[in-house]
């Protein structure tokens, strides 16, 4: 019996012990609260997800844009990097507030398709080929689809994204204009690495393959081995960004206003400035053009 009664009674002050201090921590997350509120990526400054490219990401774009759009508006913004196909299925399905990509077309059945509100033209760079020194296929020159005939022809090794990026996506509208049936040729010399730019340049640097990139990554890119820019100038190689609010009317969690707000500073002069700001080695990465492109809008469903 006395073991019983010693029992219980070390049970009840166990007890009373996990009482106060379940009472201690919830006076102190209620003093801790309004401190952390102060902060800028706390609930009252507010968040926003941006579904975007691997290039904007993998180039160093971002951590150059971002604390200066964070400055003046108090808004935080956290950036889920994928290739645009799998940006804009984020979008559509509601998980990100804004998609900033590089696949015009897409862009514009994403609005007309009424999962974005209107996609406006933010920004331009360009896309190079680079491949080993030795350029075995004799693919060097301005002309893209010359070059991937070289390639193709020689069998050379190329280096795929075959992620559905924009990147990719415009790799095979290149191969398309070449009058090359990729599901006829394709074999071991065409390398798909389903992930994003970094990833393909650093398995082209590793096999001396050919790979097309956008000119920011390359620029970022520092395991470059024996690679080197082959064929760029080419007026096809032109590589457009657009940016659209996704659709509240589908989506009513959609943070629209500071979604719209991210892009209404992004199309700004001073969005625009910042844009023109960033180089690397003091080479231009990325060339703002939003007054000089034109928008795509659909009246958001439902509204």
């Amino acid at each position: 019996m006395t073991f019983l009664h010693e029992h219980g009674a070390a049970r009840r002050g166990a007890i009373r012990l996990a009482a106060l201090l379940v009472c201690a921590a919830t006076v102190l997350w209620g003093q801790a609260k309004p401190a952390r509120a102060q902060t800028p990526s706390s609930p009252r400054a507010g968040f926003i997800t941006v579904a975007s490219t691997t290039s904007t990401e993998q180039s160093g774009l971002f951590r150059h844009l971002l604390p200066e759009f964070s400055k003046v508006s108090g808004i935080e913004v956290r950036v889920v990097a994928l290739g645009t196909g799998q940006a804009l299925d984020m979008g559509r399905r509601g998980d990100a507030d804004v998609v900033f990509v590089h696949d015009e077309a897409a862009e514009q059945r994403f609005v007309a398709e009424g999962f974005g509100v209107q996609r406006f033209a933010v920004m331009t760079n360009d896309f190079i080929i680079v491949g080993p020194k030795a350029d075995p296929a004799r693919a060097g020159g301005r002309d893209v689809l010359a070059a991937l005939k070289a390639i193709a022809s020689t069998r050379s090794p190329f280096a795929s994204r075959g992620d559905k990026s924009g990147t990719h996506a415009a790799e095979l509208r290149y191969w398309k204009a070449a009058d090359i049936d990729l599901a006829t040729v394709k074999g071991a010399w065409y390398r798909e690495t389903g992930s994003g730019m970094g990833p393909t340049l650093n398995l082209a640097s590793a096999q001396n393959a050919y790979a097309l990139t956008d000119r920011g990554t390359w620029l970022a890119f520092r395991n470059r081995g024996d690679l080197r820019i082959l064929v760029e100038g080419d007026t096809r190689l032109s590589n457009q960004y657009g940016v659209i609010l996704v659709n509240p009317a589908r989506h009513p969690h959609i943070k629209q206003a500071a979604g719209q707000r991210f892009i209404d500073w992004l199309i700004s002069p001073a969005g625009q400035r910042a844009i023109a700001a960033y180089t690397i080695e003091g080479q231009s990465l990325f060339f703002p053009n939003a007054t000089r492109q034109g928008q795509t809008s659909a009246t958001p469903q439902g509204q």
